[in-house]
């Protein structure tokens, strides 16, 4: 099993920044790939970024790519999304996920955090 912890979230305005932590423990060892996903009000949850420990590939969504920047600190198991240039369209419940395989289906992640709110006001 695998637990993750996220923290960072909050309310910005728009062109604000935020950055969300994701602390990893238990068998991370069995974990490849990290990310996440987040899930407006009303929306099917959606596919943000991703990592893969293996080969160090990042992958983003089109709409956060050149805004959002995921990265890692193998030392202390903790992924990090800094977000800048928020939009109020950013706003949603965004996920911690962690899984074996690499990709950008939800169900593909067995491991999820609790979710932490981000809220851009316009």
């Amino acid at each position: 099993q695998v637990h993750l912890v996220e923290s960072g979230g909050g309310l910005v305005q728009t062109g604000g920044s935020l950055r969300l932590s994701c602390a990893a423990s238990g068998r991370t060892f069995s974990v490849n790939t990290m990310g996440w996903f987040r899930q407006a009000p009303g929306k099917a949850r959606e596919f943000v970024a991703r990592i893969t420990s293996s080969s160090g590939y990042i992958d983003y969504a089109d709409s956060v790519k050149g805004r959002f920047t995921i990265s890692r600190d193998n030392a202390k198991n903790t992924k990090y999304l800094q977000m800048n240039s928020l939009k109020p369209e950013d706003t949603a419940v965004y996920y911690c996920v962690a899984g074996a395989l690499a990709t950008r289906n939800a169900n593909d992640y067995p491991y999820w955090g609790q979710g932490t709110q981000v809220t851009v006001s316009s």
